[in-house]
């Protein structure tokens, strides 16, 4: 029978009391229990609301707050642009599997690590950082090729759309519509030309 995930109750005063242990807990232990990979689920203890995104989200507010932050500026304000906007949801999904094909990546490189060097041989652990080292500049021009790439199927997508939309509206006479008045005349030469080529 597969263990229940462990339950964690937060009080009024802000304290986490751990029901498995029958203790009170931190954040720290709370961040603990996320790199243990252990099953968890922070909740009020009056109204039995679900917090634990709400928890999750203050540890990753004090990681970013101290140390090195993971995310600069631009890329959370592009990520506060997506709320409210059509594109939320699949912006959440696709960072969702980035994260999740990355993990499995260094999951399984470290599997094989273990494999060979033992359990915990430090040529092992380094191995991951090695890879990176090395496939960092890759992985980064890989990224960059797919976001270029993702751009052209946008624009062409964006020119797909105009085509269309012209197509449908064919029989329909906008003025200055392709970026010609009705005044100007066919051969592109205006009427004061003219005259001024006659004089």
């Amino acid at each position: 029978m597969p263990e229940q995930s462990r339950l964690i109750k937060k009080y009024p005063n802000r304290r986490l009391y751990d029901t498995r242990t029958s203790s009170y807990i931190t954040l720290a232990d709370v961040k603990e229990l996320v790199l243990n990979h252990e099953e968890f689920l922070v909740v009020d203890a009056k109204t039995n609301e679900d917090l634990t995104r709400s928890i999750l989200l203050q540890i990753i507010l004090e990681e970013e707050a101290g140390g090195a932050p993971m995310f600069t500026s631009d890329l959370l304000a592009h990520m506060i642009r997506f709320y409210g906007n059509a594109m939320q949801g699949m912006m959440g999904k696709y960072l969702e599997n980035n994260i999740k094909a990355f993990t499995d990546m260094q999951g399984k490189l470290q599997e094989q690590a273990r494999s060979i060097y033992g359990e915990n041989s430090p040529v092992g652990q380094d191995l991951w950082a090695q890879f990176l080292n090395f496939q960092g500049p890759a992985l980064q021009s890989m990224m960059g090729a797919y976001v270029d790439q993702s751009k052209k199927m946008f624009e062409q997508m964006q020119e797909q759309l105009e085509s269309q939309t012209r197509n449908m509206f064919t029989g329909f006479k906008f003025p200055n519509y392709g970026g010609q008045s009705e005044e100007t005349p066919p051969t592109g030469r205006s009427a004061s030309d003219k005259s001024g080529s006659q004089r």
